[in-house]
């Protein structure tokens, strides 16, 4: 119990940004509570570290739950200094699959290394860096276009 505990108190806001980030801060937070409750039922699955397992676990409700959820319940990116950067950003990052798009947020946003990106993703540490560069490719390719070129 105590162990739990402790993953509890470390990973949950985490596991809440990740699931807020993809399905809206309401959403995330009702996902973020069945993720827990399913890491309940399966304590004795959990691994060391319990981060990735649990953010896979969360993936798969958001998944589940995007077939749901509206474009409104979609949360915002935060907004930086330079707000028209973070829109060209946005805009390209969004004109992306939706796979290169959880590929780049996991490492830019969740801020999770690439081995427990690619442990969420059910994929080799290789096989993310690959599909990473890809789409940090797509991206720079992206945000190269005519489209997203006004500001500069």
């Amino acid at each position: 119990m105590e162990a739990f505990c402790a993953v509890y108190r470390e990973c949950y806001p985490r596991v809440l940004a990740y699931a807020a980030s993809h399905a809206g801060p309401r959403l995330g937070e009702d996902i973020t509570s069945e993720t827990f409750t399913i890491a309940w039922r399966k304590l004795d699955e959990m691994p060391v570290p319990a981060l990735p397992w649990l953010l896979g676990i969360t993936r798969n409700l958001v998944r589940a739950a995007r077939r749901q959820a509206t474009h409104e319940e979609l949360v915002d990116v935060p907004v930086g200094d330079d707000f028209v950067q973070v829109v060209e950003i946005r805009a390209a990052l969004a004109s992306l699959a939706e796979a290169d798009q959880e590929v780049l947020t996991l490492v830019a946003w969740h801020g999770l290394t690439a081995a427990e990106a690619a442990t969420v993703l059910g994929c080799s540490t290789a096989t993310f860096f690959v599909r990473l560069h890809r789409a940090r490719r797509r991206l720079r390719t992206a945000l190269s276009t005519p489209a997203f070129e006004y500001s500069r």
